[in-house]
């Protein structure tokens, strides 16, 4: 969800318990307000501490995760799907990369915090150079 669409609906909740209760109202949904805000934080302590525990940069399959990617993921998505964090590209901005025990690479850019486009390398082994990889771009 945008976070100005979340503040949003989070004062309109405030401004309708004012309306309906008055102040046990606004006070039980700011309640309300910090518990969302508490789980959404205990989420992503969630996803790093498992993303922690993981190698970085690798992956069970680097073919199924260039399966899940998607266009307009975040990073936290991504570490969802990962389960460990990736190595950044220093030659390359906003650029982050995982691979597998066989070789094969992922190469994700995030631009902005979303997905823009990634990229799968296999191994040259593996009977040539075979790169697939998705953009949000249309071609």
């Amino acid at each position: 969800m945008n976070r100005y669409v979340g503040w949003i609906l989070a004062a309109i909740f405030v401004a309708f318990g004012w309306r309906v209760y008055g102040w046990p109202g606004v006070a039980m949904a700011a309640t309300v307000v910090v518990f969302w805000l508490l789980l959404q934080f205990n989420r992503t302590l969630r996803v790093m501490q498992n993303a922690g525990r993981a190698p970085v940069g690798l992956v069970p399959s680097g073919v199924m995760l260039n399966a899940k990617l998607k266009p307009g993921m975040t990073m936290m998505d991504i570490l969802q799907v990962t389960k460990s964090l990736g190595k950044e590209r220093p030659d390359l901005p906003d650029t982050w990369e995982w691979h597998d025990q066989g070789g094969v690479t992922v190469t994700v850019t995030l631009p902005g915090g979303k997905l823009q486009s990634w990229h799968l390398t296999r191994p040259e082994s593996s009977g040539g150079n075979e790169d697939s990889g998705g953009s949000a771009a249309s071609p």
